[in-house]
């Protein structure tokens, strides 16, 4: 027997090897995993929370203790959310508010930024200093002049201030956002298509446009969010309990003295975080194309 064949490894010893190597990337692996482990407890454990509370009675809220789980399913929170507490009335509300709002934005914010960036014009640099200037308004300040205006106009009963409102405040950073998108294109394409005969507003719709189109459904998530989830605006400019949105008609739940209906108020709040969730699950590849095509420069 040969030295080579005394120092070959048995199919024993290979197999331990691998053995040991497993062990040892497992072991390695554990600070990673408990790493994810803890960031999705920490993001799912209040959603799963909120929504086994949301089939409490209110006698388990005040009684037991915060953390018990709901003796029974009870479903009748949601009826009431939806019926008694007029959340329907207030989903409704929001979505005569944000759509337009949401629309004039994005249709406003894209072509502005289409212009300071794309377009050759004297002054455009001022444009977008100006723009950007918006952004660092609070908006706090403007809400009692903008108040007294509305009045003046006698328009404090519609929706009409919320809209207008949630346009000139998103438009500021929507188009600082946009023009950065735009920058990253390269100027030859629309010179070509200059050249090729296209006008201006052909080359916005038909090349400007699609090539942003991803950054366009993040941005637009964006400002959906900031609008859906709005309780400032909402509540200085709706005079009348009729026209709130949903997050001004949770407040239907708090009573005179304060007491809050905690079961329907639950249900409500999930009502409006389930819809929330599944926008963003169904949006999420085109938000991440948009996060990373932001990221690229031409």
């Amino acid at each position: 027997m040969t030295t080579a064949t005394l120092n070959r490894p048995t199919p024993t010893d290979e197999a331990a090897r691998r053995r040991r190597n497993r062990g040892k990337k497992f072991v390695r692996s554990l600070p990673g995993w408990a790493g994810i482990v803890f960031l999705l407890t920490i993001g799912i454990y209040p959603i799963l929370w909120l929504f086994l509370s949301s089939f409490k009675t209110q006698r388990e809220f005040i009684q037991e203790s915060t953390f018990a789980l709901p003796e029974q399913l009870n479903f009748q929170n949601y009826i009431d959310a939806w019926t008694t507490g007029d959340i329907a009335r207030n989903f409704l509300n929001s979505v005569i508010v944000t759509v337009p709002s949401l629309t004039m934005v994005l249709l406003f914010g894209v072509g502005a930024a289409f212009a300071v960036e794309v377009m050759v014009w004297k002054g455009r640099n001022l444009t977008l200093l100006l723009f950007v200037s918006g952004i660092m308004i609070p908006g706090q300040m403007v809400l009692v002049p903008l108040f007294i205006a509305y009045f003046k106009l006698g328009i404090s009963g519609t929706y009409l201030p919320m809209i207008i409102t949630y346009v000139g405040m998103g438009l500021p950073l929507t188009v600082f956002m946009m023009a950065a998108y735009f920058k990253a294109i390269p100027r030859e394409i629309f010179e070509a298509a200059t050249i090729d005969g296209a006008s201006m507003l052909r080359a916005f719709f038909s090349i400007g446009l699609p090539m942003v189109r991803n950054a366009l459904f993040t941005i637009g998530l964006v400002t959906f969010l900031s609008i859906w989830n709005d309780l400032l605006i909402a509540l200085t400019f709706t005079t009348n309990a009729d026209l709130r949105p949903i997050q001004a008609g949770l407040l239907n739940f708090s009573g005179e003295f304060g007491q809050v209906s905690y079961g329907p108020l639950f249900a409500g709040i999930c009502i409006n975080v389930a819809g929330l969730l599944v926008l963003f699950i169904v949006l999420n590849g085109k938000i991440m194309k948009g996060l990373a095509g932001g990221a690229l420069k031409g």
